[in-house]
């Protein structure tokens, strides 16, 4: 399992959160809030996640980019 920050679970929160929102994510089957954090993998300095059809970097401050 890999540790987030504090920042870091925020933001893949606000990910989560944006998934009904957003036209594209629509498309991809639900899953849990849970089921989704499990989904982090560990990039060079960040978490990486799978979010709307693109990677999403996650750095330890919270600040996310693709």
């Amino acid at each position: 399992m890999i540790v987030l920050t504090r920042q870091q679970r925020v933001a893949l929160k606000r990910l989560y959160d944006r998934i009904d929102t957003e036209k594209f994510c629509r498309t991809i089957k639900p899953v849990t809030y849970k089921e989704f954090r499990r989904s982090v993998s560990k990039g060079w300095d960040c978490v990486m996640v799978y979010w709307c059809g693109m990677w999403v970097g996650i750095e330890t401050d919270g600040y996310t980019h693709t």
